[in-house]
């Protein structure tokens, strides 16, 4: 298959200095997450998303502020998403802010958010 008609989206902050292992472990949460709320609210594209193969592209950004207005313009837009706050046992303090996912969601309404922003 050439091109994904549903994807999820993982927005990082990179601002953080986060070890590859901390980006990994939040970007894993961002996913498992935004994918419960797609089935609960959107299981039509959750389930197609999950017979594409899972399509998901990471992608960064430099601030919490970034990641606050992405996901209220997913939220305007009716997509299924996750923003992720850190419990700080590791690397951060409590409650920070890492990242976002969005979708899973037609690649084409997500793109309409994530399409701009550099891959991590």
């Amino acid at each position: 298959m050439s091109e994904f008609k549903y994807k999820q989206v993982i927005v990082m902050r990179v601002d953080l200095g986060m070890s590859r292992g901390k980006i990994v472990a939040q970007a894993g949460h961002a996913a498992v997450a935004a994918a419960g709320e797609a089935r609960k609210h959107c299981s039509k594209w959750w389930k197609a998303w999950l017979g594409e193969g899972q399509c998901k592209i990471a992608v960064k950004v430099n601030s919490a502020q970034e990641l606050l207005e992405l996901e209220l313009e997913a939220k305007e837009s009716g997509l299924p998403c996750a923003l992720i706050y850190d419990r700080g046992l590791t690397e951060l303090p409590p409650n920070t802010l890492t990242c976002l996912a969005i979708g899973p969601a037609p690649s084409q309404e997500v793109d309409k958010i994530t399409g701009k922003l550099a891959l991590l």
